[in-house]
């Protein structure tokens, strides 16, 4: 009984992680109408990093230490979250949230794919045929040679690659490194490129609008990280991973009511497919290995 209690609350807990990061997807997208691209990453890295930091202590494992090789995947992961950063927020102020949303739930399927090809993981035919008709969901979403075709969806499939290294790069990591301090470096690195790229751009003094907009996104993003590391602290991982895909439901209500988007057919298709083909590749997966949930610092 207390198995299933923990097992709920972690659930519960994923639901707003992932709530929590799609709002913050949301606020971003609100402020890009004024406050410039690399400048809005900038500013809401720094108040990020600087959450990550108060949290880091208060949890008592703020450290950085690490072996050498670690540093070495550290680095690795930070620029694959540097550059999924970039691609998935300039899709993200150019095309509905929900569709970019539904490219992301491909994530579980391409980082099982990427982990059977790079790391030589063991993946049978079923998950084999699962992530095939996943990638068919994908190309419903995108839609390539249609009207519904944009060139931001192509970013949007480049960051779930970008975002599949990063994944990667977490799973060779040794367990004696803190996921805070993943988190904090992927933070400063994400700022410190923005900061270095927003040179060239013009800032501006935001609004009181636009700053809690930022504001706002980023007590989300440490919302999100805090729930997603108690979750998967608090109960059994293959349980709590499905319920990652609360961000698609959050993206399609958050893209409707505040932006008034919603999403073809063709889509909707094309997401029940990947979500579907993701729930099976979890469940698949679930006995023969932990499912890797990715933190995002985007």
């Amino acid at each position: 009984m207390n198995a299933l209690s923990d097992n709920m609350r972690a659930a519960i807990l994923m639901m707003l992680s992932m709530s929590a990061f799609t709002v913050n997807d949301a606020l971003m997208k609100a402020a890009s109408d004024e406050v410039p691209f690399f400048q809005a990453i900038a500013l809401r890295g720094l108040m990020i990093t600087a959450v990550l930091i108060v949290v880091a202590l208060i949890w008592g494992n703020f450290t950085l230490r690490a072996a050498k090789r670690d540093w070495g995947l550290v680095a690795l992961r930070t620029a694959a979250e540097a550059i999924g950063t970039l691609f998935f927020l300039t899709a993200l102020f150019k095309m509905p949230i929900a569709n970019l949303s539904a490219i992301l739930q491909a994530l579980p399927l391409t980082v099982t794919l990427a982990a059977a090809l790079f790391l030589r993981e063991p993946v049978g035919w079923r998950r084999l045929t699962a992530i095939l008709i996943g990638f068919v969901g994908v190309i419903l979403i995108v839609q390539p040679g249609t009207d519904g075709f944009s060139i931001y969806s192509v970013l949007g499939i480049a960051a779930v690659i970008a975002v599949t290294v990063r994944d990667l790069a977490a799973r060779k990591l040794t367990a004696t490194v803190p996921s805070i301090l993943v988190a904090l470096v992927a933070a400063v690195g994400v700022t410190a490129l923005a900061l270095v790229a927003g040179t060239g751009e013009i800032w501006v003094m935001p609004s009181a609008k636009a700053a809690l907009q930022l504001a706002a996104a980023a007590g989300c993003l440490a919302v999100g990280y805090i729930a997603a590391v108690t979750a998967m602290r608090g109960g059994d991982i293959g349980f709590v991973a499905p319920f990652r895909y609360t961000s698609l439901l959050v993206a399609l209500i958050l893209g409707l009511v505040f932006f008034g988007e919603w999403p073809n057919w063709l889509t909707l298709l094309g997401a029940l497919i990947v979500v579907g083909t993701g729930l099976f590749t979890l469940y698949r997966e679930r006995s023969v290995k932990t499912p890797t949930i990715g933190l995002r610092v985007r």
